[in-house]
């Protein structure tokens, strides 16, 4: 059963279809996991093999096109008519004589579209140069256009649904928060932490279950604590020693994350310090959140306050998030950074993250949240300060 209403995913897809119009794209070819869910609800993990999701102008309802077993789980999740369920033969997955991109090559030939002109997500993760070469030289007589990132702004504004849907995510990375910091102890393994961690994200709340996340936590402890984007290890923790998390909330696909440290012991005075001041600048930036407001407009927010305490930072404060699948929850669109004169609309979602990363350790706090007509709401409701663990 599809987590939207059908009249939903209509109204994603006329969205997308104006901004064909506007490209000068008559035939959308969508590779991107997080939009082919956004535009069909298809939620299956089968994008290892090549899969698109067929949007043109001309017809009513998307194609989805992916490997015949995976048809199946396309009946069940997507919300199209099953006409609209294409599958390929297995005989093309990993062979060295044919590819899945030549069987949609005849597809689209078939159906008068070889001379169309054709949008392709030319920067996505999924959509390979080999994907490429063979679509062009099967289509010699298309026009191929870059519709990279033409979906994920569609999926800026999100409806009340999926707000909802965020919020009982939120609802989860608080739970999943406390559950880590719960079993942090001296003694107690890295791995210990983030498997219980994990736990309760996929068990979610008593009310809303959750799932696993597109990617797993950036979590560090000690000096590695200084690197953004490590892992935990096996080793035991230690007195004095600092633990990094940053993690997401997951339901029905939508991410909301949420970071916070925790210091085994009492932490040295300039580590709180530099947790209060981050809360304050994280604070600033909420305050101002409200729509017509610009994306650099909140990065100004949050450098008043870190200059006034004598601190720079050079990298983006956040961006924007809701769906997500390997390897980003992020929606790649827009940053909350200077020059990023992108206006908040009500229904956007961001994951705010000033984090400090000094030479020997890094300190975070971070909130997503949803800009409403009133300002900020928060998907997660907690305490913005370091935890410690005497």
């Amino acid at each position: 059963m599809s987590v939207f209403e059908k009249a939903e995913y209509g109204q994603r897809v006329a969205r997308t279809k104006a901004r064909m119009q506007d490209a000068g794209i008559d035939l959308l070819l969508v590779a991107s996991p997080a939009n082919q869910n956004y535009l069909t609800g298809y939620d299956g993990w089968s994008f290892y093999t090549p899969q698109m999701v067929v949007l043109a102008l001309e017809e009513e309802e998307p194609i989805w096109f992916g490997r015949k077993m995976d048809a199946v789980g396309a009946h069940m999740t997507a919300y199209m008519d099953g006409s609209q369920i294409l599958p390929y033969p297995d005989g093309y997955v990993a062979s060295r004589e044919r590819h899945p991109m030549q069987f949609l090559v005849e597809v689209i030939k078939q159906r008068g579209w070889d001379k169309a002109r054709i949008g392709v997500e030319m920067d996505d993760y999924y959509y390979t140069a080999r994907w490429h070469e063979i679509l062009t030289a099967g289509l010699p007589n298309a026009r191929f256009l870059d519709a990279f990132l033409l979906v994920n702004w569609v999926r800026m504004n999100k409806s009340p649904r999926e707000i909802e849907i965020m919020m009982q995510a939120g609802e989860i990375a608080g739970a999943a928060m406390q559950a880590a910091i719960d079993k942090a102890e001296v003694g107690v393994r890295q791995c210990d932490v983030i498997a219980e961690l994990y736990k309760v994200t996929t068990s979610g709340t008593p009310e809303h279950g959750g799932t696993f996340p597109c990617k797993p936590p950036n979590a560090m402890v000690g000096e590695y604590c200084a690197a953004p984007h490590l892992s935990w290890t096996d080793a035991p923790l230690r007195s004095d020693e600092l633990f990094y998390i940053e993690m997401g909330g997951v339901r029905h696909r939508y991410h909301t994350p949420l970071s916070r440290c925790v210091y085994l012991g009492t932490p040295p005075e300039e580590m709180t310090r530099l947790t209060g001041v981050i809360a304050e600048g994280l604070e600033a930036v909420l305050d101002s959140v409200k729509p017509g407001i610009l994306c650099e407009d909140l990065e100004v927010a949050w450098k008043k306050v870190i200059s006034r305490h004598g601190i720079e930072k050079d990298s983006r404060i956040g961006y924007p998030v809701g769906i997500g699948y390997p390897p980003t929850w992020g929606e790649l669109t827009c940053s909350l950074r200077a020059g990023d004169r992108t206006e908040l609309e009500p229904g956007m979602t961001f994951h705010c993250i000033p984090a400090l990363w000094l030479d020997d350790y890094g300190l975070v706090i971070s909130e997503s949240f949803v800009v409403t007509e009133s300002g900020a709401k928060t998907f997660a409701n907690f305490p913005r300060v370091l935890f410690s663990k005497s």
